[in-house]
């Protein structure tokens, strides 16, 4: 039997136990410790909690539970579950997700670190951006569970689609998306943000 047609290879969502499930909420519960810990707040200093805030320039971005830089995590689902698919075939779904989920709430604590907030703040148009909230980090991870499951079920040609629109969308929308985002984390050009701290 081969890496491609193992049961283990084939297994997905529908083989997860509640025990699975409880082992990756076990995963963002840590995650939650952590940041708690790197002394991020719970929610928005403001006092609200939003389901959307779909203001990129303002320090409530990366507060709430959605924004226009959920899609970016979903799209860590997809990258995660192809790329883990292919390094380890004969896997379970479960050790799958419970790497990627532990791959995504390391970035999550990266990225709330200083060194990494004010990178953001000096190298991308995240000028008011202070770090996330408890509460968007574990959406964060929650969005990037959502991306690995869709993309144990859908076609590769369906998550490879949804991952191009996602991208132009919020490019179109608010001049950054995940490629913009790790092209000025790593390689800041100022054409780019020019052009970025231009939009609306």
């Amino acid at each position: 039997m081969t890496a491609q047609t193992s049961p283990a290879m084939r297994s997905g969502v529908a083989d997860m136990t509640p025990l699975g499930w409880l082992a990756a909420a076990g995963v963002v519960a840590v995650l939650a410790v952590i940041l708690w810990a790197m002394g991020r707040t719970p929610i928005c200093t403001c006092g609200d909690i939003k389901i959307w805030h779909g203001v990129v320039k303002s320090a409530e971005n990366s507060q709430h539970i959605t924004d226009w830089y959920t899609p970016s995590h979903v799209i860590h689902g997809f990258i995660f579950y192809g790329a883990l698919t292919w390094l380890m075939p004969q896997s379970s779904f479960l050790t799958r997700l419970l790497l990627a989920l532990g791959i995504e709430s390391a970035w999550e604590i990266v990225e709330n670190t200083n060194a990494t907030i004010e990178r953001y703040r000096t190298a991308t148009i995240a000028l008011d951006y202070y770090g996330d909230s408890i509460l968007n980090s574990i959406s964060d991870a929650l969005a990037m569970v959502v991306g690995f499951t869709l993309a144990s079920i859908l076609p590769v040609w369906v998550t490879v689609a949804l991952a191009i629109a996602a991208e132009v969308f919020t490019g179109i929308m608010i001049r950054d998306n995940l490629t913009l985002n790790v092209i000025m984390l790593l390689y800041p050009i100022d054409a780019i943000k020019a052009w970025q701290s231009a939009g609306g």
